[in-house]
């Protein structure tokens, strides 16, 4: 059997289409909530992946490499964030975290 472009943009796309739908009904836990967008971003990765494959032009995959750097920095950072405002406010629940409403 051969794996072509359309099995990868398959698999990407219901990887995209399962983070919308866990952004849509978990919107309760943060760390649910930065997992689900990372996901939307490995989705995006692999078509990126998939084309840069297929067109025989390896940007893409450069391209993809410079996405995950980024991504691990947005990771950090946002980590670093959720555990100040657990040590805070001792909850992660996205409803009770209006501190910095003006």
């Amino acid at each position: 059997m051969h794996v072509g472009l359309s099995h990868y943009l398959i698999l990407g796309s219901l990887l995209f289409a399962l983070s919308v739908v866990g952004i849509f009904l978990n919107r309760k836990n943060v760390i649910i909530l930065l997992m689900a967008i990372e996901l939307m971003l490995l989705a995006v990765n692999t078509n990126f992946i998939a084309f840069s494959h297929y067109l025989g032009n390896p940007t893409g995959q450069i391209f993809v490499f410079f996405i995950l750097t980024v991504a691990a920095a947005e990771s950090a950072i946002g980590l670093a964030i959720l555990v100040l405002l657990f040590r805070n406010l001792k909850t992660i629940n996205v409803d009770d975290m209006d501190v910095l409403k003006g």
